[in-house]
């Protein structure tokens, strides 16, 4: 795996619940990290894992519940950003899943597949071509994510920030983020039906054959 790689599936797992699956799993995250050259991005992370070490886990979970909350505009779930709660959104998830699917790259039953932990080990362990792509077409969703938890001082700041550092330059993101923040996220409220139907070629990237899951 290259640095980026091990960046992306450390703040993956950051990113995830921290039940005690999760937290079981931090010694791994700090092992790899250790064996990365010095970096920001390494930095960022390492500063979060200390802060889980030093928080209890019930003060975690409780965080984590109260600071991903898309009435904050705070979503781990990317397609929020550009369809809201929308019929739209059910369409986008599953041109998402195909490129999972095309890919080899196989979800858990109760994942949905715009969750950024789950885009980040796809890029990370799945296809790194087409990881980037996804990345890249959700940085401006990101890029929001990102900002809004550096606004609420949130430790999770860090880990955006080290996942926003194996991004390309997010000029362009920043300035489709800051409109979708002053927009705001469509509000059809009709749930995600169409999700797993009538998708076609995944926001307009090409099939590719990668790793499976």
């Amino acid at each position: 795996m290259s640095d980026h790689d091990v960046v992306r599936q450390a703040a993956a797992m950051l990113l995830c619940y921290p039940d005690r699956e999760a937290l079981g799993r931090l010694p791994l995250v700090e092992a790899a990290l250790a064996e990365l050259a010095p970096s920001p991005e390494r930095e960022a992370l390492q500063r979060f894992c200390s802060h889980a070490r030093t928080t209890s886990d019930l003060d975690l979970g409780a965080d984590y519940v109260r600071t991903f909350d898309l009435k904050r505009r705070r979503a781990l779930h990317l397609t929020y950003y550009t369809d809201g709660d929308t019929r739209r959104r059910g369409h986008a998830l599953a041109r998402v899943k195909e490129v999972y699917a095309a890919c080899g790259w196989r979800l858990h039953a109760a994942e949905l597949p715009d969750h950024l932990a789950v885009v980040l080990e796809f890029a990370a362990r799945g296809d790194r071509v087409q990881g980037l792509r996804l990345l890249e077409a959700f940085q401006p969703g990101v890029e929001l994510l990102r900002s809004a938890l550096h606004e609420c001082a949130s430790p999770y700041a860090d880990v955006l920030d080290a996942v926003a550092a194996t991004l390309p330059p997010p000029d362009e993101a920043r300035r489709e983020a800051a409109r979708l923040a002053a927009a705001g996220p469509p509000a059809e409220d009709v749930g995600l039906d169409p999700y797993g139907r009538g998708a076609t070629v995944p926001l307009g990237m090409p099939v590719a054959m990668g790793g499976k899951r």
